[in-house]
């Protein structure tokens, strides 16, 4: 973990910039005199990568690398000032300091809100050739969620293909679990944060860019099982268990998600034609950015701007090439499209929020809010909105199985772990939290909450419980993931794919309807929340604010005959 710094004292960069083959352009060398920093600069649309680094240059600053997929630039300036002349720069929106854009929940513990007749049709519209199916494995029957979305019926019928790819935007995945590696795919896994020693920790490598294939958080690693752990006889299986799996590393060890790293982890999807991309993460340091909060100050509105129109550009970018996108809907139990005052922000740098109201009109919480994102909304095993989960009927897309630790009131399994989301788990990680002993072995206390299964070979996987709408998310992604298999085209993007709005379309429409509670206004006291957590389920039985258009169904989506396969 750890981070070196391509710029050292007062160096800052010049020369011509150079296009890759990845859209991103890049300059060598030259130090010069002065009290530099890096920023990430957005271009206005439709601004040549000539006049952005012009315009750069006239705001004071120069041009280190940049994507010009997106009109995305790293640019080095002086260390004050240079946000609010980027701002007043024509040709520019403006400049954020390189600084966290997200974070991934940390790991959740107990209590803690972050703690077949249709087979034969299915396989000749593939041209004959039968889909694969799978079993089940070991550890399966602890996974309610996955027999929720039907994952069991489905992949009787289907169960991925392995030409659909599934990028984990995310802080990495561990490919060493053999439940991940059959499934992981080398060559198009990248990482795109490198380690930065304030909030990761000592580089383990030189480069501080840690190797594909390496999780030091486990958050990754815990969304990537869920969606596609191989069904192999060992530990558990995911929703797709015969998709391919992409590694987009673009969150830091810590948790934290920048603003570079992330758009170009997106673009790099665009480009590499990956199906679905999964982000189960929320953006820092503003849970809301906002255009023009009056509670912030003119250098923080120019950011919260740089950042919108970034992520907003590249999130259009990745659908206009055919990636389907979902997010988990966040957990801060509020209803999005009333969001309540932001008591959060900024996170970053720590001990800096202050109270912010949020206008809903000029406020995004991205990527959830951002364009052609679905959105997922979190449930426990009773199928009740989980306490933690955010809802409403402006952002909710899909409901799916996310954990809900104080599910079961009145029964056995009232705050117990297994209400929460088992999956894959670095052994690494298990090791730093105490779980998991340097032998290997689980540490008695845990056993209840952490596993070890090891194959013929002695390759051993571990697995712990979670909870959050990060873990609801690859739920509804398993599915999408599902439905590019099951309904794709070989005349699809690189041969095989299908568009995003038909994975929409199809996911919406497969979904399990499921009407609000009665009464619609429930009450989460009686499990030990405040009145602030209770949540009014807003619309009718085809839609609404909880479960959004139903609950995803695999089944349904794999056996399902969209109106377009039949004009």
């Amino acid at each position: 973990m750890g981070y070196q710094k391509r710029l050292t004292g007062a160096a800052v960069l010049t020369a011509t910039l150079t296009l890759t083959a990845a859209g991103l352009v890049s300059a060598p060398a030259n130090a010069e005199a002065g009290a530099t920093t890096e920023y990430t600069v957005v271009a206005a649309d439709n601004v040549s990568t000539a006049d952005a680094a012009t315009a750069i240059a006239k705001a004071g600053g120069k041009v280190v690398a940049g994507n010009t997929d997106v009109g995305m630039y790293t640019v080095v300036a002086p260390q004050k000032g240079f946000v609010e002349k980027a701002a007043n720069t024509a040709g520019l929106v403006g400049a954020t300091h390189k600084a966290s854009i997200g974070r991934a929940p940390k790991k959740e513990q107990p209590g803690n809100v972050e703690r077949e007749a249709q087979q034969a049709a299915a396989a000749a519209k593939k041209g004959g050739n039968k889909p694969a199916t799978a079993g089940m494995d070991p550890l399966d029957d602890k996974l309610w969620g996955l027999t929720t979305v039907k994952s069991d019926k489905a992949r009787k019928v289907n169960a991925g293909d392995k030409r659909v790819t599934v990028g984990i935007l995310d802080t990495g995945v561990d490919a060493s679990n053999p439940d991940i590696a059959p499934n992981f795919n080398w060559a198009l896994s990248k990482n795109f944060a490198p380690d930065m020693v304030d909030i990761d920790g000592p580089c383990e490598v030189a480069s501080c860019l840690d190797p594909v294939g390496t999780d030091d958080g486990g958050h990754g690693t815990h969304v990537a099982g869920t969606i596609g752990a191989a069904a192999n006889g060992l530990g558990v299986s995911g929703v797709a268990p015969n998709v391919s799996l992409v590694e987009l590393k673009g969150g830091q060890d810590s948790g934290y998600f920048f603003l570079e790293p992330t758009v170009n982890a997106l673009v790099h999807a665009a480009n590499n034609g990956i199906d679905v991309v999964n982000m189960s993460f929320y953006v820092d340091p503003w849970l809301y950015n906002c255009v023009a909060n009056p509670a912030d100050s003119a250098a923080d509105q120019a950011e919260q701007r740089t950042i919108i129109k970034a992520m907003f550009r590249a999130l259009t970018y990745a659908h206009s090439k055919g990636v389907t996108l979902v997010s988990a809907l966040g957990n801060n139990h509020e209803d999005k499209g009333k969001p309540r005052t932001d008591i959060s922000s900024p996170d970053y740098p720590v001990d800096t929020a202050y109270d912010r109201p949020v206008d809903n009109s000029t406020c995004w919480d991205l990527p959830t809010e951002g364009p052609f994102v679905i959105g997922v909304s979190a449930l426990g095993p009773s199928l009740n909105k989980s306490d933690y989960s955010d809802y409403g009927l402006e952002r909710v897309g899909v409901s799916a199985p996310g954990g809900y630790f104080r599910d079961g009131l009145g029964t056995d399994t009232y705050r117990t772990v297994g209400n929460e989301i088992l999956s894959t788990y670095p052994k690494k990680v298990l090791q730093e939290e105490g779980s998991v002993d340097e032998a290997g072995n689980v540490v008695p206390e845990f056993a209840d909450s952490v596993f070890k299964q090891c194959n013929a070979v002695g390759q051993c996987g571990y697995y712990t419980y979670l909870q959050g709408t990060s873990m609801a998310s690859p739920h509804a992604t398993g599915v999408a993931a599902l439905i590019v298999s099951a309904h794709g085209s070989k005349q699809g993007r690189n041969g095989f794919g299908l568009e995003p709005w038909k994975v929409e379309y199809l996911l919406y429409a497969t979904a399990s309807e499921h009407a609000c509670p009665n009464p619609p206004l429930v009450s989460y006291v009686n499990v030990g929340r405040t009145p602030e957590f209770d949540a009014l389920c807003e619309g009718g039985t085809h839609f609404n604010g909880f479960y959004g258009h139903g609950i995803v169904d695999a089944y349904a989506a794999v056996t399902a005959h969209a109106w377009w396969e039949h004009r």
